[in-house]
């Protein structure tokens, strides 16, 4: 169980992940949560939206429609691999499902899949998805025709993996809408078990790795893939602290455009290199107390700081 992530952490997720994210409206404040609980939340679940066009599915999913007000989800995952944010909080994606499913995404003990769903929206044993589930709904008409585009699934996985390792779940903790309710077939074109082996793959590496099944991304002209500094934990970064992996954060901080150094960076931490790190917080969407000046693990990840012995 977890704590939802805020906005700015989400996007931060997202972003150390390589996603292609756009914000759209107000998703920050977009939400539903004056209609009941929003977390602890145990996992992410993925749907087809039954519709074709980016604008259009992401308006809906913005809007809702008279049946079903909006937010539909958290992120609409279009053909190209763009996923835009529709909504941060509680959404309508999920409905009721089976709570013997949410116990094994929980413990994520299955195996291929989790027990095949009894329940669904007002059946009477059902248990309310929208509290314990990230939505995103992918563009596709879900007729098992429509293709899914190879950049649509890499978004998908990317999508998944961001969450899971922000929250430290495992690939068990993505299911379909189709493994929550037995009222439900999507998504529709490919398998979750699939997905989940892709998401597992990538979570086997660092953030932002290559694409299931592809080659590592390397610099031109050939050479090793690039190292980066794990995280060392954020009781590392005192004035206590003296480390060439401080003055490689700081030539980065620096590249990225965030400097707030005078003299610099160097290898002691200073307040000027917390200043440096909140203006790069800030450019990934942190906000307010998130962006502190205090690295963290997603933000450190974004920034892929060269390996340093």
């Amino acid at each position: 169980m977890a704590t939802p992530l805020s906005a700015g952490r989400l996007l931060a997720a997202l972003h150390a992940e390589g996603v292609d994210v756009v914000e759209y409206g107000s998703w920050r404040t977009h939400n539903r949560n004056h209609k009941g609980a929003w977390g602890p939340l145990n996992g992410v679940m993925i749907h087809h939206t039954v519709s074709s066009g980016t604008t259009s599915s992401v308006e809906l999913c913005y809007n809702g429609h008279a049946g079903l007000p909006g937010p539909l989800c958290h992120g609409v995952i279009d053909k190209a691999g763009t996923v835009h944010l529709v909504g941060n909080g509680r959404t309508n994606h999920a409905g009721g499902g089976d709570p013997a499913a949410l116990r094994r995404v929980i413990a994520e003990d299955y195996g291929d899949r989790p027990p095949a769903p009894q329940e669904h929206e007002g059946s009477a044993g059902s248990v309310d998805g929208n509290a314990h589930f990230y939505g995103f709904e992918c563009i596709n008409l879900g007729d098992g025709e429509d293709p899914w585009p190879a950049a649509q699934l890499d978004a998908i996985e990317r999508v998944s993996a961001a969450l899971c390792r922000a929250h430290g779940w495992s690939a068990r903790s993505v299911i379909g809408h189709l493994e929550w309710s037995d009222q439900k077939v999507d998504p529709r074109g490919f398998t979750m078990p699939s997905l989940r082996n892709r998401i597992a793959t990538r979570l086997s590496g660092p953030a932002s790795g290559p694409a299931s099944g592809g080659s590592a991304s390397r610099p031109a002209g050939g050479g090793p893939t690039p190292r980066y500094q794990p995280f060392p934990g954020a009781s590392f970064f005192t004035g206590r602290t003296s480390s060439p992996v401080i003055t490689a954060m700081g030539r980065r901080l620096v590249a990225e455009g965030c400097s707030s150094y005078a003299v610099g960076p160097g290898p002691r931490w200073t307040d000027a290199d917390a200043r440096s790190y909140t203006a790069w917080q800030r450019k990934l969407g942190f906000r307010g107390s998130d962006a502190d000046g205090v690295p963290g693990r997603t933000s450190w990840n974004a920034l892929k700081v060269p390996y340093t012995k």
